[in-house]
């Protein structure tokens, strides 16, 4: 029996003809990286080699490793092996792994989106026999409402909430959903404070995206300060000591999973404002359509009525057991990790 170009292993996906891994969950030697979210990108391997604008990213996060940077679509061969990493769209500088070898190609996406955000590269279809994809979102009751519309909501909802002289404090993970919320929010309508681990982000991210200016919460801000402005913080702050200087104030969320009401009541949120980085139910279908792949692996999300619901449309699916899906947010969902 033929072995499979990628196999899936208790270190992380294995391409055994370059002896590399791909986003590996365990100490490997050679590990390619789609992006910087933890889950994806972590401590330990020997070797990485992402995208170069990802590679401020990962070492921020990491320390001090041993990186290599590649450009979009840049062939690189490890033992006849020829890879290349195309646009995810997920957050910025995210890839998809194109891995082809003996005229057989397959593309691991890692976590992808194809609405353009406007900050990130948008999503590139990427032809191949095997595709190997996330399933976040992966029911039909998540479809996404243009971003612009999704703004327009958020900008409205400070405004509202600075004419009552409240603090707006919106959360969203701080590598991606902050940034993308910090581009589109209406200066107009006041200042922007940040959180810690979001401006440390924000500061790495500032050379490859025009932001608009922020300002950090130290000890020393008062409470005054905030009062009618928006705060960017990380979910995990919510509840926390640290959010008491924000009183009076006003919370929400940005999340795909505020698709569900319940995720919001749970988390004690008070607004919820749909908005993901991940495909939604028809985001994921045009996706396979597109790559023409006869081959789908469903890994972390809905994978196994995803992945049901594409064999019922002809497709040879299975699904995969990965450690993906442990981004700040995924408490938000109701029934899978994200």
């Amino acid at each position: 029996m033929k072995k499979p170009l990628l196999e899936f292993t208790d270190k992380g996906i294995y391409c055994s003809a370059a002896k590399v891994y791909l986003d590996p969950w365990k100490p490997v030697d050679k590990a390619i990286i789609s992006h910087g979210h933890a889950d994806h990108s972590r401590w330990g391997h020997s070797q990485y080699i992402t995208h170069h604008r990802n590679v401020p990213i990962i070492s921020h996060r990491l320390g001090d490793i041993n990186v290599t940077g590649k450009e979009w679509g840049e062939r690189f061969t490890i033992n006849n092996v020829i890879f290349s990493l195309h646009p995810a769209g997920h957050i910025i500088a995210s890839s998809q792994i194109r891995v082809e070898h003996k005229g057989e190609v397959w593309v691991f996406t890692g976590d992808y989106k194809t609405e353009n955000d406007g900050i990130s590269e948008p999503y590139e279809v990427v032809k191949c026999d095997t595709f190997i994809t996330e399933c976040t979102f992966g029911l039909p009751a998540f479809k996404w409402t243009p971003q612009k519309e999704v703004f327009e909501d958020i900008n409205k909802w400070w405004a509202e909430n600075r004419s009552e002289k409240k603090t707006s404090v919106l959360f969203g993970y701080s590598l991606g959903k902050a940034q993308r919320l910090l581009k589109y929010l209406d200066t107009d309508i006041g200042k922007i404070y940040t959180h810690g681990a979001i401006e440390n982000m924000t500061e790495v991210l500032r050379p490859l995206v025009d932001f608009p200016e922020t300002t950090l919460i130290t000890r020393d801000t008062k409470k005054e300060e905030l009062l009618g402005n928006v705060v960017l913080a990380p979910p995990s702050a919510h509840g926390s000591p640290w959010i008491r200087k924000m009183v009076p104030y006003v919370t929400a969320s940005a999340s795909g999973w505020m698709t569900f009401r319940g995720a919001r009541r749970r988390r004690a949120i008070d607004k919820g404002f749909v908005l993901s980085d991940h495909c939604d139910w028809d985001g994921l279908l045009e996706s396979i359509r597109a790559t023409g792949a006869e081959k789908i692996i469903c890994t972390h999300g809905y994978s196994d009525i995803f992945s049901k619901y594409l064999r019922e449309q002809g497709y040879d699916a299975r699904t995969e057991q990965t450690q993906y899906g442990e981004e700040e947010d995924a408490g938000l969902q109701e029934t899978t990790t994200a």
